[in-house]
């Protein structure tokens, strides 16, 4: 997704200067904001397609402005962040955050993640699934059950996918990790269960997937 508008949202001044000119030259037009409380009123009042987040900032920290990313369809989310215990990355995730990288970090591989996390499928590719009263479409990234929208973010709608392509055929968290967007080298298996967690809870049910016991999840249509 080139020019795509990005958020960088980092107290220190030397990465968020260092983190803004790889996205530019990477052809993206960057934001960038300090403290969380400017943050905050920018998220409320523009529309970006990804937020660059670190967690530990001045006024209102980075969890509640991941919440707040959140909030708008289509916004993306990537923590960029000194915390490496596996809850609070976890915590980041579990508030709709589509990947992490944790401090230091290359800028090359932070532009490689952004380009992953706002890659979309190209049309031609894109057939629209139709899973009982549930509707995926690909192309924009939209989930349908009974006629309502879901707000997905890119990671739970690429697992959902993974999942509704084969209906009835259980899939290892190893392979559901590799369903994900962006560098999976690093990712845990519980950053599954913690998205399984979140579509169960967004789908208002959790029939459409089910836990195979030593073996992973499995789509079912109710």
């Amino acid at each position: 997704m080139p020019n795509a508008r990005v958020l960088v949202v980092e107290d220190d001044r030397k990465t968020a200067d260092l983190v803004s000119l790889y996205l530019r030259h990477d052809g993206h037009t960057v934001v960038v904001e300090h403290a969380g409380d400017a943050a905050f009123a920018r998220l409320s009042r523009e529309a970006f397609d990804l937020v660059v987040l670190d967690l530990m900032l001045p006024e209102v920290d980075g969890l509640t402005l991941c919440r707040k990313a959140r909030e708008r369809r289509g916004t993306a989310v990537i923590l960029l962040t000194a915390r490496t215990r596996e809850e609070e990355r976890i915590a980041g995730l579990d508030l709709g955050a589509d990947d992490y990288v944790t401090k230091p970090f290359s800028p090359k591989e932070l532009t490689a993640r952004v380009r992953a996390v706002l890659r979309r499928v190209p049309p031609e590719e894109g057939e629209v699934l139709v899973r009982g009263a549930m509707r995926l479409d690909p192309t924009q990234l939209q989930i349908t059950l009974d006629g309502r929208a879901i707000d997905l973010t890119p990671s739970e709608f690429a697992l959902l996918r993974a999942l509704a392509e084969r209906p009835g055929r259980a899939l290892s968290r190893a392979r559901l990790v590799e369903a994900l967007p962006g560098d999976t080298s690093e990712t845990l298996d519980r950053t599954i269960d913690v998205h399984v967690r979140n579509l169960r809870r967004k789908l208002g049910s959790a029939a459409w997937i089910e836990t195979v016991v030593g073996a992973g999840y499995r789509f079912v249509a109710p």
